[in-house]
């Protein structure tokens, strides 16, 4: 595996990031896969509060690039070792105090600001790293090993379940909440200790490992079309997160072991499928892939909305599973966004800056529409909010076939 790696990227202690990434997938498996379950369960947030509750958990998303313009000293290695700690203080103070909301939306916002800060960081690590020619398949690899975290993680969630004996919510007296409170800790107490090793596994690698300069603030016009872009992809992205589980959960009573295992499923699709769309790319170019995904989600969000209504209850609830998963694999085409970002640079120290913005606007929109979804689906119903989705695909269709055409060949950055 190492010549072969060698062979698409430029660093040799490569394999020690792809290691650690790959424990943060494992992580990021075992608290995503419970993690609608736990606050319905735990916290007992209704529909209308899961859209409110995006506030908190995405503003560390809104705020990424002015933490990385404070951290701009830092190089990336730090940053990602920093991503590592905070996730962790974040699953460990859910471990001790899961139970009280208001100081679990807390340590869910610590979480989720070592998650985002994770986000740009790792990406621009791959592609820096990356061999000239291969920066698609390069991006495409990463994602393999952290969704071979996922899987592993998706997977040991419903395990440590099953093996703990978790009880549904709605059949519970008091000490049967407590009992299935005990349960999510075994969950966050594994997650804790994944992130422990992965930060020994860091702490291995060469202290002389390229560091990458960054812009304090980086928003330039060149990239709006990219901004727009994360516009687009944030609206999609939040419909996904916020909603479609919970219309599992709500509309079709699905329990933590059954998310687990649809998230599981895509963690190991994905596996396959990261390096297979990562070379699509860097033969095709990123315009053909995010016209296939704006057209892919266009029908997505209609199953969402109509399943349903379309077809009977059971043939609908294992209809918007496969939806569930197909949703989940189309996230690895966002590869293509960030070569579109990458071709439009012109050096090494604009990158990750203008990563971290494009996730920033993302995630300003990913706001908005987690608010405005959830007042959407409490008042006029599911049909409305994800016809809603629908038509945001629709205008990215638009933009993506407006792109300009990419280069043949992705040039070197400097």
């Amino acid at each position: 595996m190492t010549n072969r790696l060698n062979e698409i990227y430029k660093s040799k202690k490569i394999i020690n990031f792809l290691v650690s990434m790959l424990l943060f997938g494992i992580v990021s498996g075992l608290y995503n896969g419970v993690f609608n379950n736990y606050i319905h369960d735990i916290l007992s947030i209704n529909k209308l509060e899961r859209g409110w509750l995006e506030l908190p958990r995405e503003l560390p998303g809104l705020l990424i690039f002015l933490l990385l313009a404070v951290l701009y000293r830092f190089s990336e290695m730090r940053l990602i070792r920093a991503a590592f700690l905070l996730a962790a203080a974040g699953i460990g103070g859910l471990f001790f105090f899961g139970q009280s909301r208001f100081i679990a939306i807390i340590l869910i916002v610590v979480y989720s600001t070592g998650e985002h800060l994770m986000m740009p960081v790792r990406q621009s690590v791959g592609l820096h790293h990356a061999k000239e020619g291969k920066s698609g398949l390069a991006m495409g690899i990463l994602r393999s090993f952290g969704n071979a975290g996922q899987a592993a993680g998706y997977y040991l969630a419903p395990l440590i379940i099953i093996l703990a004996g978790i009880k549904k919510a709605g059949d519970m007296d008091v000490p049967a909440a407590e009992e299935v409170f005990l349960k999510y800790r075994l969950i966050f107490l594994a997650a804790f200790f994944f992130l422990a090793a992965g930060l020994i596994i860091l702490s291995k690698m060469l202290k002389t490992d390229e560091k990458v300069q960054r812009k304090k603030i980086l928003i330039n016009k060149k990239y709006t079309r990219y901004y727009l872009l994360e516009v687009f992809f944030g609206a999609r992205k939040q419909v996904f997160m916020t909603f479609a589980p919970y219309v599992l959960i709500t509309v079709y009573n699905a329990g933590p072991e059954l998310i687990s295992l649809l998230y599981g499923i895509w963690s190991l699709l994905n596996i396959f499928i990261g390096p297979i769309i990562g070379r699509f790319i860097d033969r095709a170019g990123y315009k053909k892939i995010l016209i296939i995904d704006s057209v892919i989600l266009i029908f997505i969000c209609l199953m969402y909305g109509f399943a349903d209504r379309l077809f009977s209850h059971n043939a609908a609830f294992i209809i918007i599973c496969i939806v569930f998963v197909l949703d989940s694999v189309m996230f690895a085409f966002g590869m293509a966004r960030d070569m579109y970002a990458r071709s439009l640079s012109e050096h090494k120290d604009e990158l990750t800056s203008t990563l971290s913005t494009g996730i920033s606007v993302n995630h300003l929109v990913s706001i908005v529409i987690a608010v405005f979804g959830g007042y959407l689906w409490q008042i006029l119903g599911t049909e409305f909010l994800f016809s809603f989705a629908a038509v945001l695909s629709l205008g990215s269709l638009v933009f993506s076939a407006l792109l300009q055409k990419p280069p043949a060949v992705m040039k070197e950055l400097q």
